[in-house]
């Protein structure tokens, strides 16, 4: 009881008493605490900037697939270096890029 008597009165105070409590719960026991809520917000961050990646991939990709509807050339080109692709008269070499002599 002396130990009581030795502290302030404001840290005797029963809503002070409570609303320290509720502090604590709130900052690290509650489902909803301050370091959770910052790595969903991080894990949220990195989720749109993966979502704007990967929409400007598709609108890339479309973009060339207009590109390769509209042009008969082009759809030769791309087949040509993507797939390797060649006419029956022809032969192909293909040289790796990261051997030299």
């Amino acid at each position: 009881m002396k130990l009581l008597t030795q502290l302030p009165a404001w840290l005797r105070n029963k809503f002070f008493i409570a609303f320290a409590t509720f502090a604590v719960w709130m900052l690290f026991f509650d489902e909803k605490d301050v370091f959770t809520m910052r790595h969903h917000r991080q894990e949220l961050r990195d989720l749109q900037q993966s979502k704007k990646y990967y929409t400007d991939q598709v609108n890339k990709e479309k973009n060339e697939l207009e590109n390769l509807k509209n042009n008969p050339s082009t759809l030769e080109k791309y087949a040509r270096e993507k797939y390797y692709m060649k006419r029956d008269n022809e032969d192909l070499f293909l040289i790796p890029e990261g051997q030299r002599n």
